[in-house]
């Protein structure tokens, strides 16, 4: 078989995405949700004019040579003055407070001097000043916020303040995760002649869980044909979404995942990717139930799983993709050879602005030159290399 290319791979892949589907949450539940329907504002915010300061409502007219006014009542928030204000008069108010009616300003406390129950001004008055008008946040009608975005705090603030009680956002899918190989302990295990710890359901499960429902790690099934069968009946059983191999997908003796799956009904779409880290992945479906199997080298499993997975996730929430950074180069990249390459780089921040350290170390096992990454440069096939200063195409390792 044929090595795909990339960016085909993943045109495959979202063929296989649903559509997003619509469910209906409260609004403190709605943190880090993609918004399927924009909020669209119901009433005018603020719903009146109102004061920007502590001070006095006045008209602006009346403060003059000599001016000393009244004051005759009090607006504070939640609790309007009643009447309307009239020639020659103030009102004390707060912030937030609706500006009666007749006054045209507000003059903070600072530059008022009150004498008993009369106040006069040290500051020149300004028609409308320190008045919010009716409106002035938004207006009936206004899109707040439009579909498509994940919800911040910013996003839900607004929300809130147009009194949306829910908001409509993309159902998310169900992922399991199951590791496979002989060799595999857990973290915390004494390891033993020819073993090594598990690491990739440890990074797979906090990169997936922003955008899942639920993620579950269904441990780890040894290279057995009939454990394998069982386990992979089990978190069939559960009817996941989206299932994620890691390990067997190479073409070893022991590499068994794809033939149980095979045997189990799936339906292999493709399986080697041109690419490097990561070229065993294996994509398929059975059912509703989108399956990736992913290499089990580590560095491989979290690469595959960022250029593949993610967007697969980012489509199946109506969250649109993003563009990829271009930046330049503070080191040269060596030659490429014909596999797309995603090199581990660091994202440095000079005086000339923000570039990309190439990270020198290639190893698809190794973890810890991954961990030093922000960033993984996209190298095309067969690219000569290139000298510092040049603007390369990279993805951020720690985003939606």
């Amino acid at each position: 078989m044929s090595l795909l290319p990339v960016d085909d791979a993943i045109a495959a892949i979202l063929k296989r995405v649903p559509a997003p589907i619509a469910e209906t949450v409260p609004l403190a539940e709605a943190a880090g949700r993609v918004l399927l329907e924009p909020v669209i504002a119901t009433h005018d915010q603020p719903p009146f004019n109102s004061s920007a300061m502590d001070g006095y409502a006045i008209r602006a007219a009346d403060i003059v040579d000599g001016h000393r006014l009244p004051v005759v009542g009090t607006s504070q928030a939640g609790a309007g003055f009643a009447g309307t204000l009239g020639p020659g008069e103030a009102i004390r108010i707060f912030t937030g407070a609706p500006v009666p009616e007749g006054a045209d300003t507000v003059i903070m406390q600072e530059e008022a001097t009150v004498e008993g129950s009369f106040v006069s001004f040290t500051a020149p008055a300004r028609r409308g000043h320190s008045v919010r008008p009716l409106g002035n946040d938004f207006a009936t009608g206004q899109h707040l916020v439009d579909a498509g975005v994940r919800l911040a705090p910013m996003q839900l603030a607004v929300a809130a303040a147009a009194n949306a009680a829910t908001l409509n956002v993309a159902k998310r899918p169900r992922i399991a995760l199951l590791a496979t190989g002989d060799e595999l302990v857990l973290p915390g295990s004494p390891l033993g002649p020819d073993q090594i710890v598990a690491s990739n359901s440890f990074g797979l499960r906090p990169m997936l869980a922003p955008y899942s429902e639920t993620v579950a790690d269904h441990g780890i099934a040894r290279d057995n044909p009939a454990l394998l069968r069982r386990a992979l009946d089990d978190v069939f059983a559960a009817e996941p979404d989206i299932l994620i191999t890691t390990g067997g997908a190479s073409v070893g003796d022991h590499d068994i995942v794809q033939d149980i799956l095979l045997e189990l009904g799936v339906t292999l779409d493709f399986w080697k990717i041109n690419m490097r880290p990561g070229k065993p992945l294996m994509f398929g479906t059975r059912g509703k139930t989108l399956i990736f199997g992913l290499p089990g080298n580590p560095v491989s499993a979290m690469v595959t799983a960022m250029v593949f997975i993610r967007p697969a996730l980012r489509a199946w929430l109506g969250y649109p993709e993003p563009a990829p950074w271009r930046l330049p180069l503070a080191g040269p990249t060596p030659p490429n050879t014909a596999r797309r390459h995603f090199m581990r780089a660091q994202l440095l921040h000079t005086p000339a602005g923000p570039a990309l350290l190439p990270i020198s170390q290639t190893d698809s096992g190794h973890t810890s030159s991954l961990a030093r990454a922000d960033m993984l440069i996209v190298q095309p096939e067969l690219d000569p290399g290139q000298p510092p200063g040049t603007i390369v195409r990279a993805i951020p390792l720690d985003a939606f």
